[in-house]
């Protein structure tokens, strides 16, 4: 019989998600896809799927290896899936940061009139 779980169970116990109440609301807004296909949290999942899970700014893609419900160690991970994001998705990730929008000061607060127009005029040039 082949070994079956629910998505959100297997996100959580898996270490994708920090709760299992993160996971479902993750499958309810929409942000977990398996096949293209929106799931919910109750949908099954099994070894060899592939899914799909968007944490802005980018979508990390895991192969399922295992499906395990309950929580396993860190060093356990690698017999439980294989992280198959594309490349250009930690690219992404990495220009976001280095844009500076990520890693703006505490308590600097909201850009000034000349800040703004600074940040449009670099988006601008990125555009051309």
């Amino acid at each position: 019989m082949e070994e079956v779980t629910r998505v959100d169970k297997w996100l959580w116990a898996a270490r994708i998600f920090k709760t299992r109440s993160i996971a479902a609301d993750a499958c309810k807004n929409g942000r977990v896809t398996i096949g293209g296909v929106n799931v919910k949290p109750s949908h099954t999942v099994k070894a060899g799927e592939t899914v799909d899970v968007r944490k802005p700014p980018i979508t990390y893609s895991f192969r399922i290896l295992k499906t395990i419900e309950q929580r396993v160690g860190a060093k356990l991970l690698p017999e439980i899936y294989e992280n198959v994001t594309a490349p250009e998705q930690y690219e992404l990730l990495e220009m976001n940061r280095i844009s500076g929008f990520v890693d703006r000061a505490r308590g600097t607060g909201r850009p000034t009139k000349k800040d703004r127009r600074a940040l449009d005029d670099f988006l601008n040039l990125e555009d051309l």
